[in-house]
């Protein structure tokens, strides 16, 4: 990512061929570049800002949200995350530092290295001019930045797209790759959340509805709870409602799981995963609740169990062209899979059950040949299905994703798998998995939330924590889901909170 294998002059003359081709490029249509020394330009202080690549379209990053000196600045999926703010405060003579917002340290020239392809990092200010900037205006609305030190521009490494890509030094070209956009962020008035929102708070679910945010999560026991709060953040200190308890009936008195209520042609429908035993887990299938009121605190009556002669587990509900569909976790052969078969309503199954995703990767079959969990995206017209993949016991737990890219979805050849992860260890989150999606309270963020764990050696038990953040998409309408962000960063709240 870094390009840390290669030698230095290797680097540099890779990054030459690229500025000397683009040069060329231009040259052949009479058109000419130069690198004068940059004109300086005032900047407003005071104000927070993201500050984005006119070429990537990532955002400046302080690498894993770190408050340590010498943390390394790479580029990154814009989130909101407090190490993604920087401010511009005044060292005279028409030069700034730029200060990131969650560690209070400034930018710099990293150990006074004066080469192109010098490391960017972040320090306690200490005054030096390798921690002074110029700004240089483009006619484009964007800025260059150019160290006082050295004479370089900050410049994103070897034009890469990539997030986590490092962030360096060159000699100043005026190119997009040194070209950068300052957009102000919301003003520090607005709410804010940090993770975790809940310790013991495995397999979490979200809804924001009418107001409130109501959040439910897996309670081992007979009972099925129920939180909720006018604020994300508020989630943490809301009291806990037993909204169903199962206790005294046996076939499913026990180890409840994986709650999550789903709004369905105007009422709240609940469905969980309990079994007949605190122990044995084999008895395990769905059940579906409905609420008798206007919200997913109920009260609920019981509907059903869908698939009362299988081993099930982790089940949603996806709507495509007006059909209701059931989506869950069984064990088919050696695998267990995402499976999905059609609903006449939402605690009735009909018709034949489909394996739409089974262990096919690596990354899937870390400590078991697992994918469960599933749970469905669907934005610009798209229909995804994210599932965690290994098991739970490992820090390798993770999220994969599929696409609805035929027109059946009750045909598996309808469903493209992405090669690759989409959620995996990183930020100090070691298996974060099991996830959900909600909207923002105006409509225009979606967000995410999953659990984790904050040591390596921590497996499927009560010590995950339920975390949030938000995703963006990518010019394609990919969902981009970034990196865990460590416990105690500080974002904004969902939008119109």
């Amino acid at each position: 990512m870094f390009n840390a294998t290669l030698p230095r002059s290797t680097r540099r003359r890779g990054r030459l061929l690229v500025v000397f081709t683009l040069i060329a490029a231009l040259a052949a249509f009479g058109l000419s570049v130069s690198t004068p020394k940059p004109a300086q330009a005032a900047i407003t202080t005071g104000t927070w800002f993201t500050i984005t690549s006119a070429h990537s379209g990532l955002a400046l990053d302080v690498q894993n949200a770190s408050t340590a000196t010498g943390a390394l600045i790479n580029q990154y999926t814009p989130n909101q995350c407090t190490c993604q703010q920087f401010r511009f405060v005044d060292a005279g003579s028409g030069y700034y530092k730029i200060q990131a917002r969650h560690s209070n340290q400034v930018l710099e020239v990293f150990e006074w290295n004066s080469a192109d392809g010098a490391t960017i990092a972040q320090w306690t200010d200490l005054g030096g001019t390798n921690q002074q900037w110029s700004a240089t205006a483009h006619s484009d609305g964007t800025y260059s930045f150019v160290n006082r030190f050295s004479g370089k521009a900050l410049d994103l490494w070897e034009w890469s797209t990539s997030a986590g890509a490092r962030i360096s030094q060159y000699t100043y070209n005026g190119l997009t790759a040194q070209r950068w956009r300052l957009d102000p962020v919301a003003s520090t008035s607005e709410n804010t959340v940090s993770n975790p929102l809940r310790s013991n708070g495995a397999d979490p679910w979200i809804e924001y509805w009418d107001g409130y945010y109501y959040m439910s999560t897996t309670t081992w026991d007979s009972t099925v709870i129920m939180r909720r709060s006018t604020t994300l953040e508020g989630l943490k200190s809301a009291s806990d409602t037993v909204v169903w308890n199962d206790a005294g009936n046996t076939s499913r008195c026990c180890s409840h799981w994986a709650p999550e209520f789903h709004r369905i042609n105007g009422t709240w429908y609940l469905m969980y995963t309990s079994g007949n035993s605190q122990t044995n887990f084999d008895g395990q299938k769905l059940h579906v609740l409905r609420s008798t009121s206007s919200t997913p605190m109920g009260p609920y009556e019981f509907m059903g169990t869908p698939l009362p002669n299988q081993w099930n587990i982790d089940g949603s509900y996806l709507q495509v062209g007006g059909q209701l569909y059931l989506l869950w976790s069984e064990w088919v052969g050696a695998d267990q899979s995402v499976r999905i078969a059609a609903m006449s309503n939402p605690w009735t199954v009909s018709g034949s059950h489909v394996t739409i995703s089974r262990p096919s990767y690596g990354w899937e079959t870390q400590g078991g040949r697992t994918n469960e969990a599933p749970a469905v995206l669907q934005h610009g017209g798209r229909t995804f299905v994210t599932f965690s993949a290994s098991s739970c016991n490992t820090p390798d737990y993770k999220l994969g994703i599929l696409e609805l890219t035929g027109s059946n979805p009750l045909s598996a050849s309808a469903w493209t798998k992405t090669s690759t992860p989409v959620l995996q260890q990183g930020g100090g989150v070691f298996g974060p998995g099991h996830n959900g999606f909600f909207t923002s309270p105006d409509g225009t963020e979606e967000w995410l939330v999953y659990h984790g764990n904050t040591t390596s050696s921590q497996g499927c038990g009560s010590t995950r924590q339920t975390r949030v953040q938000p995703i963006t998409f990518d010019s394609s309408g990919f969902p981009q889901f970034g990196t865990p962000l460590p416990s105690g960063v500080v974002i904004a709240a969902p939008s119109g909170e």
